[in-house]
């Protein structure tokens, strides 16, 4: 019986497991919104939630403990100083999940994962680019 196991294995051992989970938590903080499958997001949802409830007390062994669990301290300063800060009305639920397509490959449901009060930063358009290209075609 399967009762009370509650972690997703994603078909990996525990430490493999646990450092993806933490580079893709990472990757949430620094871009504020990450693509990925539907398992590895709703797995990767608690451990976001979990650092989020860290920053919000925000002392220095919650920093430490963060550290120890995202193993990229720009990403702790990312959530300390920023995410935290949005979210420190709310009672949990920081995150949510959107369910996109299925992957062309393997037929696997993608998922957007993403912060609900964070405003995600527009990327840059590629236009900047080609303009550059067409200058040094004409030199």
């Amino acid at each position: 019986m399967r009762h009370q196991k509650r972690t997703a294995k994603l078909g990996r051992t525990g430490t493999h497991r646990n450092a993806m989970l933490a580079n893709l938590v990472c990757s949430l903080i620094k871009h504020k919104r990450v693509t990925t499958t539907l398992a590895k997001a709703k797995a990767a949802r608690s451990v976001a939630e979990k650092m989020v409830t860290l920053g919000k007390a925000g002392t220095l062994h919650d920093r430490r403990l963060a550290a120890a669990r995202l193993h990229q301290e720009d990403a702790v300063k990312i959530l300390f100083n920023e995410i935290a800060p949005v979210q420190k009305e709310r009672r949990g639920g920081y995150t949510r999940i959107i369910r996109l397509h299925e992957r062309q490959g393997d037929a696997s449901q993608l998922a957007i994962l993403e912060w609900v009060d964070v405003p995600v930063e527009a990327e840059p358009t590629p236009k900047a680019e080609p303009e550059k290209a067409a200058a040094e075609a004409k030199s």
